[in-house]
């Protein structure tokens, strides 16, 4: 008679592969990159373009400037709170 292996302490645990700490960081780096300067590229940009429409030089440019650096600190703070959370 065949007896099954009952033992629980000699079962591993089934883990995801392991990442690369290298490709993780760089990874990350390019993720916060784009988080921080897309929005105030785009916000300038938007703002440059709202003042030539509307001739208020630079009114829409410092608004749209201020804007995308707040919206780029929330990105970077969500992705922060994102990475920080346990697994």
């Amino acid at each position: 008679m065949v007896r099954a292996n009952t033992d629980d302490s000699k079962v591993k645990p089934v883990t995801p592969p392991a990442r690369s700490t290298v490709l993780l960081l760089l990874a990350t780096a390019a993720d916060t990159t784009w988080r921080m300067f897309m929005p105030i590229i785009g916000g300038v940009i938007l703002g440059i373009w709202l003042d030539r429409s509307w001739h208020s030089k630079p009114v829409a440019t410092i608004v749209c400037l201020a804007v995308g650096t707040g919206l780029s600190a929330w990105l970077v703070v969500l992705q922060l709170r994102r990475v920080r959370r346990p697994l």
